[in-house]
């Protein structure tokens, strides 16, 4: 279930019906972000939300929350069309999305990051909400879990079969081709020298761009293509399933 595209009366029922997954959710997050000459700038966001609808079209039983899609991005600034929280403001709108998915009687928070950099945020927003709950010395009403779509089983070795050189870091043709899978209308293309960007450590917005001038980092996302980016999904997709299911089987502390 899309909660996006449900009536609150339909996610009571869901909450409520008997089923394995009715009190799990999943969270597909990421950034808005450039994702050099070729990449749409919600790359990092899409993709998750591409693996975690193509998910629950497979489960009905899954419910999907609206894609939370502007994540922590401050060394992307110097790109235009970059759109960031800081971190601590991102961290502050986590808790907001738990603590208000938690009140309707989800138990079962599952986070499909699609942003590197969203990384430390996140498990730091988890540690806040821990924390909470730690000081007032009773078990917490859910569990929240983080996972990034590559690390989903078997979906990185895929990537390294799919591209085994020019993968990289950022812009790379498994994520790129994950987009083009589900727009291919909206595929770019753009001459771009080297073949296979530089390699290096992100800092500062202005660095990023001085050492990155067209966004990539290590990658070629020229060799993406819409068939390897199905062939990622179909793949993705139903490891995610299995991760969730993974999940919901881990015992809560009992209240």
């Amino acid at each position: 279930m899309l909660i996006h595209l449900s009536s609150w009366p339909e996610i009571e029922a869901q909450l409520a019906a008997d089923h394995p997954l009715a009190r799990t959710v999943v969270v597909p997050i990421g950034s808005n972000e450039q994702h050099g000459p070729t990449g749409l700038l919600g790359t990092d966001w899409m993709c998750p939300e591409i693996i975690a609808q193509a998910a629950e079209a497979q489960e009905p039983g899954l419910t999907v929350t609206p894609t939370f899609n502007i994540g922590m991005a401050q060394h992307h600034l110097a790109f235009p069309g970059t759109i960031t929280l800081r971190p601590s403001t991102f961290m502050a709108v986590i808790s907001d999305w738990i603590s208000s998915l938690s009140r309707h009687g989800f138990e079962r928070i599952y986070f499909l990051n699609g942003h590197g950099g969203n990384v430390a945020s996140i498990e730091a927003a988890f540690a806040e909400v821990w924390a909470e709950w730690s000081y007032a010395e009773t078990p917490p009403p859910m569990a929240m879990k983080l996972r990034n779509w590559w690390d989903l089983p078997g979906v990185t070795p895929l990537c390294n079969r799919l591209f085994p050189t020019g993968h990289g870091m950022h812009a790379t043709p498994s994520e790129i081709a994950v987009t083009q899978a589900a727009y291919p209308d909206r595929i770019k293309t753009a001459a771009y020298s080297p073949q296979i960007a530089p390699s290096g450590p992100i800092r500062d917005a202005l660095d990023y761009r001085a050492r990155f001038p067209d966004g990539r980092i290590g990658s070629d996302p020229a060799q993406a293509s819409p068939q390897k980016g199905q062939e990622i999904i179909d793949l993705a997709a139903p490891a995610l399933l299995e991760d969730v299911r993974t999940f919901v089987a881990e015992a809560l502390p009992a209240a």
